[in-house]
């Protein structure tokens, strides 16, 4: 999780500093600059989501320094939920072919992030079930038995 925080981070930073690559990067054609109609806010909205990415990549990788799991496991529906919303928004033409890979990034992030962790609580669980205080035959239960 702290790769994809990293991530995450650089490209908001990407974002801030250089918007026309992250529009670039995202499948988005950028304006010439003075191209840009009145009223046009584009830059407005990709500097918040920007800001919003290099945050959220903050936290993941804090959360992963600490061990948070209960953060990793509140991401995974709310990740397939942006699959979805991102997948849709491609599918109706609110977005441009290349932003599929947004969404599916997010999917993919999703299911990897989900199967870490359903992994990682099947290994809990069989460390621990030699630990139970007696076995079949009554006696009791030692370690690396």
């Amino acid at each position: 999780m702290a790769v994809f925080g990293v991530l995450a981070a650089a490209l908001g930073v990407v974002g801030l500093v250089a918007p026309d690559v992250l529009l670039t990067v995202m499948g988005f054609e950028p304006v010439p600059a003075g191209g840009r109609a009145e009223g046009d806010h584009t830059l407005v909205f990709l500097t918040a989501s920007s800001m919003a990415a290099l945050n959220m990549g903050v936290y993941y990788v804090l959360a992963s320094l600490a061990d948070w799991r209960a953060f990793f496991r509140w991401t995974v529906p709310f990740r397939l939920l942006t699959c979805a919303v991102f997948t849709v928004a491609v599918i109706t033409e609110r977005a441009p072919s290349g932003f599929l890979g947004v969404g599916l990034w997010e999917g993919l992030g999703a299911v990897v992030t989900g199967a870490a962790l359903w992994r990682e609580d099947r290994a809990a669980e069989a460390a621990t079930a030699g630990t139970w205080p007696e076995d079949r035959d009554g006696d009791v239960a030692t370690a690396g038995k």
